[in-house]
């Protein structure tokens, strides 16, 4: 006898809900894996908060902090995207990177959230080399520019 092909009922890195023959109500799965898509594709985020902001613009998107609240319990880590009238919530998949706005740089996902070092300009020494602090200065500056240092 042959086996039956047996599908998830989602798909496995961002848990985009599948379709399945005889599925009432279809509009809704769709609906429901383009608004991930739409979080996902190119995920850039508002900042990182424990509380639903209040002043929201449809299309937002925030990294919801450990302990959050309100509309956000139970959601630690997720990226919440605002659609103008609920959340949608997507779990990251480890290696993640989405660009936060807060702070111009870029945050990524490996088992939680973390984001570049801010690193100064070189200051203080008994020798000041001032080409060499103007060439780091430069680097850091093209860094940060890059979005992978803050």
């Amino acid at each position: 006898m042959i086996q039956p092909i047996v599908f998830d009922a989602t798909t496995p890195r961002h848990a985009l809900p599948f379709l399945v023959a005889g599925q009432a109500q279809k509009e809704l799965f769709v609906n429901e894996s383009l608004a991930l898509i739409d979080m996902l594709m190119h995920p850039v985020v508002m900042g990182a908060a424990a509380t639903p902001p209040t002043s929201l613009a449809a299309g937002e998107c925030w990294i919801v902090e450990a302990g959050a609240v309100d509309a956000w319990a139970g959601q630690d880590n997720a990226i919440a995207g605002w659609d103008g009238s609920q959340w949608t919530f997507a779990s990251p998949a480890n290696g993640l990177a989405v660009h936060d706005l807060s702070t111009g740089a870029k945050r990524h996902f490996c088992g939680g959230w973390t984001s570049a070092p801010t690193i100064a300009s070189p200051t203080g020494g008994s020798v000041i080399d001032s080409e060499a602090r103007d060439a780091i200065d430069s680097l850091l500056t093209a860094v940060r520019q890059a979005g992978l240092i803050v």
